[in-house]
This record gives C-alpha cells, sequence and structure tokens, in this order.
C-alpha cells in the first residue's frame, strides 16, 4: 500500500514538473512575444499576468519532485562530516521543518485559494485573469511536497544511523 501510494505521489509530482515546463514555455514566448511587440509599439496584452500565474505553478510544481530525487540545498560541508546517527537527525529535524512550514502553507493557502475562488478574485489589467488557479495550484504543489516530506521521514526514522551511500551531485 505504501509503495503504491509513494509511486502515485512520484508520477503526480513529475506531473506537475510537466505542467510547470509548460507554464515556463508559454511565459518565455508571452515574454519575448511583450518584448517584440514593445519594438512596434504593440506589446501582448495580458502576458504579464499570465507570467505572474504560471510562476507558481513552475515553483510550487518542481518542489515534490525535487524532494523525491533529493535534489534540495543543504549544506554539505557539515552534513559530509557527520557520523550517520547526526546524519539521521539532521535529516529528521529537516524532514519535520519542511512538514510543519509547509503545512502550515497548505492550510492558509487553501484558504486564500477558497476565498479567491469564492469572489472571483482577477488580476486588475487589461485582461482579467482568474488568480484562483494559481493558488490551487500553490496548494497542490505544497501538498504534494508533505506527503512526500512525511515519506522521508518515516524512511529517516526506519533507517535511524544507517550509514547511506552519499554522493555529491
Amino acid at each position: 500500500m505504501l509503495a503504491t501510494t509513494q509511486r502515485f505521489i512520484e508520477r503526480l509530482a513529475f506531473l506537475t514538473v510537466l505542467l510547470g515546463g509548460l507554464g515556463l514555455l508559454i511565459s518565455m514566448f508571452l515574454g519575448m512575444g511583450d518584448v517584440v511587440g514593445s519594438l512596434f509599439d504593440n506589446p501582448l496584452p495580458g502576458a504579464l499576468e499570465v507570467t505572474e500565474s504560471t510562476m507558481v505553478l513552475i515553483v510550487f510544481g518542481g518542489l515534490a519532485y525535487a524532494q523525491i530525487r533529493q535534489r534540495h540545498l543543504r549544506v554539505e560541508l557539515a552534513y559530509l562530516k557527520a557520523g550517520p546517527k547526526m546524519r539521521s537527525v539532521m535529516d529528521i529535524i529537516a524532514s519535520l521543518s519542511g512538514v510543519t512550514f509547509f503545512c502550515l502553507m497548505v492550510w492558509q493557502g487553501f484558504n486564500e485559494a477558497l476565498f479567491s475562488y469564492t469572489i472571483s478574485e482577477a488580476t486588475s489589467g487589461l485582461v482579467r485573469f482568474p488568480l484562483y488557479p494559481a493558488r490551487f495550484a500553490l496548494v497542490l504543489g505544497a501538498s504534494l511536497l508533505v506527503v512526500q516530506l512525511v515519506f522521508d521521514l518515516v524512511r529517516d526514522i526506519v533507517n535511524f544511523g544507517v550509514d547511506k551511500d552519499f554522493e555529491l551531485g
């Protein structure tokens, strides 16, 4: 059951990375079109608003996948000098801190997303772009990260003190 859930979370995290990549492509082309259009006194309306919303998907879409691949930043100097038990303690503290922080973010993000949806919040520009999809994308990305951090926390507790083959890069 746990392995099946882990695979599902990994697939969902990969999907959010793909959506973030698509958002990055859209932002890139809109930005390029806006710059070129500005050269001819005809900027793309709504380019800024769409780019702002896709940035949330780009950032929060990749958090869980980066955690799955263990690609988040850490202070390697201190981590590599520590023994296996101290590394386990560091990993557990990092996971607990991440779970706490991102649970709070999910909680408040969901409240904001729901409120944004309820009042039909939109950008104030030439093109009114709804803000609630980006807010729900934040909640989805942060929720996936919380689930992955819980999996990592359980793994770190079960494997406490076991020396991991740690590689840089």
